[in-house]
């Protein structure tokens, strides 16, 4: 399919910060863009804030000075929509209110020639009820940037249940030429980006409900030791509590109330206070001027044990072996007995976390002195590693576990002892949503990974892609394991997931 011709003329209601952005990308693309908004002042400055993004490329160096005035020019406000009849694309960047919505597609399609293609960029509310009221609702489809969207790459087109394919193959192909990666998703509550990436925020919050760490120190697990671009907590900061909450309470209410997207009581608590963030002066952290960011807690360094034994085959930390060996760690490999392997360190037991407490899994596989390690997406390169303790475990042993791991030129961070720890649910939770927008024809693997990559800036490939390098299998038992601790739905295996397990199949096969 192709894309439209540069000729197509494009029309963006809406002028605030997500309309501008769209009318700038359009613009740059070769369109002529007419940029409506009900308050006129909101045009002009939707038009300043183009010019604003284009000069600070050229002072770059990123867009000769020529091209900045020609995609300006390209721009051109209109004071109501009979001037923009021409009009070959019409996308809708105003306030999430469905009646709103549907009213000014309605008055679109009367205006507009019948050959024109309707466009959302809401990020939450159903495009099948959006364009039930219309003559033409195969030509109307969701168009889905992401803030700000001169810069983010992920455009999600979104098929209603009557938008014909021609017209979202149609959109995925002009989003590709206005420089974006698309995606096409199924019209069902926050598509891909805003249902996936869901346990993110609800996982990290658990934890800290649990009291098992400070924010700061969360957010450097997650940051440092699994190669997220942000914490989540500083991630809620730079949202916006309130967004972030209506989001996630608009999902959890749109889904039936299904307990896998319920609302924390934390964020409710921070939305009643007014601690918004950034953008009120306080949230989890303080942003009031002169106020410093509480530091991640790192162990101080501890004594190290000069050998230790690795006894089977200790999964997706076995590259901590070479790093513990770099740092002068005499390392003997034992055979193991099945199952999974295991360290020796002193006189602790040291393993991956599979989603159980260490308390319990001291107790089942009768090893007091147990240490989790906490899951890293590439832990030879990871600069944090995170270890909880079983409440039976000795202080000393758990000492000479820190500083051992110490040797692999790594902070170590202690939480306490919830089970799957932080970023193994996290990722696990993760990779579990994602296989069930698979599951319940959302989009495609590929798809979803690309979302997720380019949407939120999520590492290494993407939650299926994390499913395949530590196996179905393993992300299923942790969700169990998740399931058994907590009694709770919310921990449910996707049935997608659950089968790949049992076939033994990559979830990208």
């Amino acid at each position: 399919m192709k894309a439209l011709n540069k000729n197509v003329k494009v029309l963006v209601i809406g002028a605030g910060a997500m309309g501008s952005g769209i009318a700038h990308v359009a613009a740059r693309a070769g369109h002529t863009v007419y940029l409506y908004d009900g308050r006129p002042e909101a045009v002009q400055s939707g038009c300043a804030g183009i010019d604003k993004d284009l000069r600070y490329l050229v002072a770059k160096g990123r867009l000769p000075e020529a091209e900045a005035q020609a995609i300006l020019a390209r721009v051109l406000p209109v004071a109501a929509l009979d001037e923009a009849r021409d009009a070959g694309l019409a996308i809708e960047a105003i306030v999430e209110n469905l009646d709103v919505k549907q009213a000014l597609f309605r008055d679109l399609e009367a205006l507009l020639g019948e050959d024109a293609i309707l466009a959302s960029n809401t990020s939450s509310l159903s495009i099948t009820a959006m364009a039930a009221g219309l003559t033409r609702p195969g030509r109307f489809a969701g168009l889905h940037f992401f803030n700000p969207a001169p810069r983010m790459a992920l455009v999600e087109i979104v098929s209603g249940l009557a938008t014909e394919r021609a017209i979202a193959d149609t959109l995925h192909a002009t989003a590709r030429a206005w420089g974006k990666i698309p995606v096409h998703a199924k019209s069902t509550p926050g598509f891909i980006v805003n249902r996936v990436a869901r346990p993110y925020y609800a996982e990290a919050l658990r934890v800290l409900a649990e009291k098992a760490a400070e924010p700061q120190t969360l957010d450097a697990i997650l940051r440092e030791g699994c190669g997220f671009a942000m914490g989540p907590f500083e991630l809620m900061d730079l949202i916006g509590h309130d967004v972030n909450f209506a989001v996630t309470r608009s999902v959890f209410e749109a889904y039936f109330n299904d307990r896998r997207f319920a609302p924390s009581l934390i964020q409710q608590e921070l939305v009643f206070a007014g601690r918004l963030g950034r953008k009120s002066g306080h949230g989890f952290y303080d942003y009031a001027e002169g106020a410093v960011k509480p530091p991640a807690r790192s162990e101080p360094v501890r004594n190290a044990e000069a050998k230790i034994a690795v006894v089977g085959d200790i999964g997706a930390a076995a590259p901590l072996i070479a790093r513990l060996e770099a740092g002068g760690v005499e390392v003997r490999r034992e055979a193991g007995k099945g199952g999974r392997g295991w360290m020796k360190i002193g006189a602790a037991c040291v393993a991956l976390s599979d989603g159980r407490t260490a308390t319990r899994r001291a107790v089942e596989e009768e090893c007091p002195n147990l240490v989790l390690l906490d899951l890293c997406l590439d832990f030879a390169a990871t600069g944090r590693i995170t270890v909880a303790r079983a409440d039976q475990c000795g202080l000393g042993a758990f000492r000479a576990v820190i500083g051992t791991l110490q040797k692999a030129g790594v902070n170590v961070s202690v939480i306490d002892d919830v089970a799957g720890l932080l970023s193994l649910r996290v990722v696990a939770m993760l990779a579990n949503e994602a296989a069930d927008a698979v599951l319940y024809g959302v989009a495609s693997a590929t798809d979803v990974d690309t979302a997720m990559c380019h949407g939120t800036n999520y590492p290494k490939g993407g939650p299926l892609a994390w499913a395949d390098q530590l196996g179905a299998a393993f992300i299923a038992e942790v969700i169990s394991n998740l399931a058994a601790h907590y009694g709770e739905e919310r921990y449910r295996v996707s049935p997608f997931l659950q089968r790949k397990a049992f076939k033994g199949e990559l979830v990208h096969d």
